[in-house]
């Protein structure tokens, strides 16, 4: 095995958890920050949460928000076509 080309092991490597747990493991750095851990993944827990680190909800509610405005102001080929028919009845009529 060639020397100097390995990480450095630390067998003693804090692990930090986003919910608080902290526990000690193995790994090339000496500190690991996590956001999910065993004791509050749904799939170990079982209680289903929603894990929104950066916005990425909100983000899309909003994203979603703005086609459903868009598409309410946008005049598509039906409305424009029955606004058409409308005024030609209201022509016949006079």
């Amino acid at each position: 095995m060639k020397k100097s080309i390995h990480p450095e092991y630390f067998p003693q490597a804090a692990v930090k958890c986003a919910c608080g747990n902290s526990f000690k493991t193995g790994s090339t750095l000496k500190e690991l920050d996590i956001e999910i851990c065993s004791n509050c993944h749904p799939f170990y827990t079982g209680k289903q949460k929603l894990i929104d680190t950066a916005g990425m909800v909100d983000k899309f509610r909003s994203k979603v928000a703005k086609q459903v405005k868009a598409s309410a102001e946008r005049k598509g080929k039906k409305v424009k076509k029955a606004k058409s028919q409308a005024k030609k009845v209201a022509e016949d009529k006079k």
